[in-house]
């Protein structure tokens, strides 16, 4: 069956929350930590689905195929997503005072 094309994650801005050492933390790091754990999960779905294609268990190349493929792009997003935090920062930094 085929998927419909749409977001996989919900987006709900997250609330500002304490961490273990009292402070706050912002959004944006929220944000990023559950973008992070969406990308490592979805890696991790992708190489379970390969080593059970290559162990015998399923027999459909085009699942194991689109699982690599999600997980590469979602991999990529967020590596685009740092570059662009990154550069911003650089930005800010050679902003005269």
């Amino acid at each position: 069956m085929i998927n419909s094309i749409g977001p996989q994650i919900p987006i709900t801005p997250p609330s500002p929350s304490t961490s273990g050492s009292g402070r706050s933390q912002t959004a944006f790091v929220q944000a990023l930590k559950s973008a992070v754990d969406h990308v490592e999960i979805s890696g991790k779905a992708a190489a379970k689905s390969v080593e059970a294609f290559l162990e015998g268990e399923t027999e459909d190349i085009h699942t194991v195929g689109l699982a690599n493929q999600r997980a590469e792009l979602e991999f990529d997003m967020l590596l685009q997503v740092r570059n662009k935090v990154v550069q911003a920062y650089q930005e800010i930094m050679r902003m005269p005072l």
